[in-house]
């Protein structure tokens, strides 16, 4: 009797169970609190053909429209990863690489979203919002950008 008990206990311990229930194993994806913006480079007038500026309060980024041929390009702006659920100033400018015209400059408001990429009860916890770069509206929804 006291063998087949040895021999459950060791079941139990290897597989991770206990007699007061599973632990949780959690994935080790990792995620950073960031505002996103996404765009077709082909909306912008060809290869590299503009230069897209996001701001979020005083972070700023830029990059290239990016290679027509590719369905989507985007930039991140990194936030303190326990900014936690807040609205943050979002501000779009988009120039033309030739002739440093401004293209598009839009602002909105975003309010962050908390974001678990390893399951609700496991870490990171991360803060998100995410915006398409469009030429004739500005900062919209990404909802419906079609990646072809």
């Amino acid at each position: 009797m006291r063998r087949i008990l040895l021999v459950l206990a060791t079941a139990a311990a290897l597989t991770g169970c206990s007699a007061w229930g599973q632990e949780t194993l959690c994935t080790k994806a990792g995620m950073n609190s960031e505002v996103s913006v996404v765009w077709r480079p082909a909306d912008f007038g060809g290869t590299d053909a503009a230069v897209i500026r996001v701001c979020v309060e005083d972070r700023c980024e830029e990059q290239k429209s990016g290679d027509a041929d590719n369905p989507i390009a985007g930039v991140s702006v990194r936030l303190p990863d326990d900014i936690g659920a807040v609205t943050v100033p979002v501000r779009l400018k988009v120039t033309a690489a030739r002739d440093e015209r401004v293209v598009v400059d839009d602002s909105r408001r975003a309010r962050l979203t908390e974001q678990h990429p390893n399951g609700a009860s496991c870490p990171p916890d991360a803060w998100r919002a995410t915006f398409r770069a469009d030429p004739a509206k500005g900062l919209t929804s990404p909802e419906g950008l079609s990646l072809q």
